[in-house]
């Protein structure tokens, strides 16, 4: 799923979306600024407007739910 997240970040214009975790949770990602994709491959981190921090492990991440979707990818 991290690749997918990854390839999703290099559409021009940039497409907000929110990631899904395996336990239902979403995490919007409004603007590339909001999120950091670390060497490896293994974790995702998204901050929210107000700078708080989740760091999501690859394994948890369920699907990639596009801003004009209710399906995830």
């Amino acid at each position: 799923m991290v690749r997918d997240i990854r390839k999703h970040l290099g559409l021009t214009p940039f497409v907000p979306f929110r990631v899904r975790t395996a336990d239902g949770q979403e995490y919007n990602v409004p603007t590339l600024d909001h999120v950091y994709l670390p060497p490896g491959e293994g974790r995702v981190v998204i901050s929210d407007d107000e700078g708080y921090v989740t760091v999501i492990p690859a394994l948890l991440i369920s699907g990639i739910i596009h801003a004009n979707s209710s399906h995830g990818s």
